[in-house]
């Protein structure tokens, strides 16, 4: 997301490659999601995406570049051999360093082994001088040499590892700017001393603390959904999931929570970082996504609802597709009370079906009264009698119906809600009645009276 919006901030180019050299977790499946997330998202990338994968032949010809400009040298120590000196150092409590044995042998030795193919991989010559970068978050960082092992650039079986592949791959593709997690911050010198020998320029780097969940332990899978497409799947708009994502771990200096894509890309620049980790709550995101929905008409999210619906028909939470018609008047009425699309069929589904179960505290406080199911009895008569049953009708029904009972209107109208809605909360009472219709409220005004005096309520 900071790529992106830092490449478009600047008029520059915001590319994609596909880091899949390890062919067990770069299943065509995980890739798939990758694309597929930043497709609904918007961001694509200004050039053909490159497979690392593709690539191999050019990064096995920058080792021997590095071979031939003495950057590197070729290892034959047996794993083995490694990992004893590795158990040997964990048992002593130092630090495991590669000790340069074979950079210590002569060109003869070399070629003998070579010449009885004895396997090899091939590591990079660490100089003894202090590495300094800028970082764009946290300012000059500096290494010295003797902190850095002799890392392996080329493994045994002539694979090339993540260090230099990426090297390469960010040099031929032009990149100028890298903006990625702290966890790369160690990486980072490693990767200065391989451009600088392989004569490129370096990158400016730019290192984003890792995203926490709200138990201030890094984001994982417990903490919600995996994948953007996920959120996809759940009816998050993508203008929620960019506003929000945009805002994690950085700021425009202001109090703003709203911003579309553009004022995002207008405000961006690597300053607004955060130094410290952000925290994912996704809380705040669907109260986020919330306000997006508010914001949005229906015909936007037709065709969307209409999944929804179905997959509500799957869980048992709806019994047969509802209307259009219906559908339309509850999205106008709980637009602004949901937090995500499927809502509209758990929240409000007794738009679209009569309340089975009724709201256990709500019982207790709304149908206890022995006055209550005569006036909801008495009140579902009235109902059938009116010739208009609109806002203003009912409205002016129940007030002055409070007003001849000597009640506060709030004694009608809280048992009304629950009987037909099943909940105690909601949409205003009158716009809720009016779009359910007088025969589906006076049913369920009847319904409600009857359950409470044969005491057959069921409570949720």
């Amino acid at each position: 997301m900071f790529n992106w919006l830092y490449a478009r901030s600047k008029g520059g180019k915001f590319l994609l490659r596909i880091e899949d050299t390890d062919v067990k977790r770069s299943t065509k499946e995980a890739i798939q999601v990758i694309l597929d997330g930043l497709e609904w998202l918007g961001i694509q990338s200004d050039e053909e995406i490159v497979y690392q994968s593709q690539r191999i032949d050019r990064h096995q010809d920058a080792v021997k570049k590095l071979l031939a400009n003495n950057s590197a040298y070729r290892c034959f120590c047996s794993p083995e051999e490694i990992r004893t000196e590795r158990e040997a150092c964990e048992k002593a409590k130092v630090a495991y360093a590669y000790d340069r044995k074979c950079d210590r042998l002569s060109e003869e030795e070399i070629q003998s082994r070579l010449d009885s193919d004895q396997p090899f991989t091939v590591r990079l010559r660490i100089p003894e001088e202090v590495i300094t970068y800028n970082d764009g978050v946290h300012g000059d960082i500096s290494v010295a040499g003797k902190e850095i092992d002799d890392f392996i650039l080329l493994r045994s079986n002539g694979t090339p590892v993540y260090m230099i592949a990426v090297v390469v791959d960010d040099a031929d593709m032009g990149v100028t700017h890298i903006i990625r997690g702290d966890d790369h911050v160690s990486n980072t010198p490693k990767q200065v001393l391989l451009y600088r020998a392989l004569g490129y320029d370096v990158p400016d780097f730019s290192h984003v603390p890792l995203i926490l969940g709200t138990d201030k332990k890094r984001l994982s899978k417990r903490h919600g959904a995996t994948s953007i497409t996920a959120y996809q799947d759940m009816g998050l708009s993508s203008e929620a999931i960019i506003n929000y994502l945009g805002l994690l771990g950085w700021s425009p200096g202001d109090e703003r929570e709203k911003m579309s894509p553009q004022e995002l890309i207008d405000a961006f620049n690597t300053s607004g970082i955060n130094s410290k980790s952000a925290v994912f709550d996704e809380k705040k995101l669907l109260w986020l996504n919330g306000y997006y929905i508010s914001e949005t008409d229906y015909s936007d999210v037709a065709d969307q609802l209409k999944v929804f619906a179905e997959q509500a028909i799957e869980k048992g939470i709806l019994k047969s597709i509802p209307s259009e018609e219906l559908t339309v008047k509850a999205w106008n009425l709980l637009k602004n009370r949901i937090h995500i699309l499927s809502d509209l069929f758990v929240w409000g589904r007794y738009f679209f079906q009569n309340p089975e179960e009724y709201d256990k505290k709500g019982v207790k406080k709304h149908f206890k009264a022995e006055e209550v199911p005569e006036r909801l009895n008495s009140i579902s008569d009235d109902f059938a009698a009116l010739d208009v049953f609109d806002f203003d009708t009912i409205e002016n029904y129940l007030r002055e119906k409070a007003e001849s009972l000597d009640v506060n209107a709030a004694k009608l109208i809280h048992p009304i809600r629950l009987s037909v809605s099943g909940t105690t909360g909601g949409p205003g009472l009158f716009e809720m009645l009016e779009a359910l219709g007088r025969d589906v409220v006076v049913s369920r005004l009847r319904t409600a009276s009857k359950a409470i005096q044969d005491e057959t309520i069921k409570t949720t």
